[in-house]
């Protein structure tokens, strides 16, 4: 199996570097929805898959078991299907239409729970699903994209692709979910040039930095839990953006750039955006694009959508 997978690694990294226009400072994004299944967690997964099957923990007859509100899911699926392994995802009413409908397709079976943890959310609840799920399938493995290094193992790449890239580089933004973007750039930026800060972008209900959690609407973003293995990032300073304010970042970052991408790539932008204009000295900034916006057409760039979480969360109307 290892062979097979391997032919997947030229697909995924060495993705393009685009220059942003701005005249606060030099941005540039790194677009990684053009992995092999359109996002950054094709990284997450290879390493995760590969490693299982090299430790002898993943073999032909295996059954891989994820939580995941999307892009995880969307990259396992597609790997385990390669592979010929069955794959049953875990997933929540917030994961959009499109992907759902593509991983009934590709999947051997797809769970989707319903029920609201304490939090609010619905990380929770498919974290004890999918032990639930291991516990009664016998010779089943768990790509844990939470508590697993080999996720941020896998975005080592990503690292050395930065680094390559620039002679002068002052920041990087990066939101935040299952941590493993964050974790595995700082943790490899940091060894070599450790002048380059971190920020991380998180969005208002997430307790990954200790906030109180509220009832999240948008997917890809934030957790109802702190992710074990963001205990080895190297973050220097943390911005939180509404929920709102993540719609209104994604418009901003299409009209401006004409870079259709979905929340995270949203909140990334404006807040990059922000923290050039609160600056002096015009540095240059790096900003990771994880996925693109075709699979939030139901939510982020749906207007009526926009407008109804608006009033949810008692905020002006956006666009």
């Amino acid at each position: 199996m290892l062979k097979e997978l391997e032919k997947l690694a030229a697909f995924i990294g060495n993705t393009p570097l685009i220059e942003l226009k701005n005249h606060d400072a030099h941005l540039f994004a790194k677009l990684e929805y053009n992995n092999f299944t359109g996002s950054s967690k094709d990284r997450a997964s290879y390493s995760i898959i590969y490693n299982g099957i090299r430790d002898g923990k993943i073999n032909a007859d295996t059954t891989i078991i994820a939580s995941s509100s999307g892009n995880l899911a969307i990259s396992v699926a597609s790997i385990c299907k390669r592979l010929k392994l069955k794959f049953i995802p875990v997933i929540d009413p917030n994961i959009n239409s499109a992907y759902e409908t593509l991983l009934n397709l590709i999947s051997y079976d797809v769970v989707k729970v319903t029920e609201r943890d304490y939090t609010g959310g619905y990380l929770l609840t498919r974290i004890e699903t999918v032990e639930r799920l291991q516990a009664e399938i016998p010779n089943s493995f768990i790509a844990d994209q939470y508590g697993d290094p080999n996720n941020y193992k896998g975005y080592a790449g990503l690292g050395e692709e930065i680094l390559s890239s620039f002679d002068q580089l002052d920041y990087i933004f990066t939101a935040v979910s299952s941590s493993g973007a964050i974790t595995g750039i700082s943790s490899f930026i940091k060894q070599r040039r450790p002048e380059i800060k971190i920020i991380g972008v998180d969005v208002e209900g997430s307790v990954i930095f200790n906030a109180k959690p509220v009832k999240r609407y948008i997917s890809g973003i934030g957790a109802s839990r702190i992710p074990p293995i963001i205990e080895n990032a190297i973050i220097d300073d943390v911005v939180i953006v509404s929920q709102v304010d993540i719609i209104r970042g994604c418009f901003e970052l299409l009209n401006e750039q004409a870079i259709f991408a979905g929340a995270s790539s949203g909140a990334v932008y404006l807040a990059a955006k922000n923290h050039a204009k609160a600056n002096t000295v015009k540095a240059t900034s790096l900003l990771i694009f994880p996925d693109k916006g075709h699979t939030y057409l139901d939510t982020i760039y749906n207007k009526e959508w926009g407008a109804e979480l608006a009033v949810k969360l008692n905020s002006a109307v956006l666009v």
